[in-house]
């Protein structure tokens, strides 16, 4: 397997016991992407659309205890560790700088502007999605309670700001305003026909 079909990729993530928690924000990624990706299609640039979804779907296993992915990677790393492990190496560049802690750093950082641009839809994705679909400034308030001892304030300036560049990026790619980014609901119906 190389690039999973849907129903494949639903799955392999059921197979991994996820709690509700992981599903939901599983699927509005996957979602938030694959609206994204269509969009890019739809302006006659080239991206594989099935891998967006897949790898936005699978972007979260190393947090699965049940992926028994090794324990001195980080996240991001860990996932993309697991897909090619399991026969999909062409997903793990998709996955491997999706984590908001790689826009602390600025060659990492500067590797997520770089990345392909598959890659940058599934990391913005993960930006405009909790458990639902949210700005990224409701995303960022959100992530800023959960971990109160988080990045200094100029660190923390310099990620959103570096999460802004991206926005503009992958929604100019999608020809759309931040605001236009929805979901496109297919998520919950490929994790209901796998569980069938």
């Amino acid at each position: 397997m190389t690039v999973p079909s849907r129903h494949e990729a639903a799955r392999l993530l059921l197979s991994l016991q996820p709690p509700p928690w992981h599903l939901r924000h599983a699927c509005a990624v996957a979602d938030v992407a694959a609206f994204l990706a269509r969009g890019v299609v739809a302006r006659g640039v080239a991206i594989n659309m099935l891998a967006v979804e897949t790898a936005a779907l699978l972007h979260d296993v190393d947090k699965l205890p049940a992926a028994r992915t090794p324990g001195h990677l980080r996240h991001g790393d860990g996932s993309a560790s697991w897909l090619e492990a399991n026969g999909m190496p062409e997903l793990a560049p998709l996955v491997r700088d999706h984590p908001v802690t790689r826009l602390a750093n600025d060659a990492e950082a500067a590797a997520v502007a770089a990345a392909a641009l598959a890659a940058r839809v599934v990391t913005y994705a993960d930006k405009r999605a909790g458990q639902e679909l949210e700005s990224m400034d409701d995303r960022f308030r959100s992530w800023a309670l959960r971990y109160p001892d988080g990045w200094d304030a100029a660190v923390a300036a310099a990620v959103v700001t570096r999460a802004q560049a991206l926005e503009r990026d992958v929604c100019a790619a999608a020809g759309l305003a931040p605001q236009q980014v929805r979901r496109l609901r297919w998520s919950r119906r490929a994790l209901l026909e796998a569980a069938r």
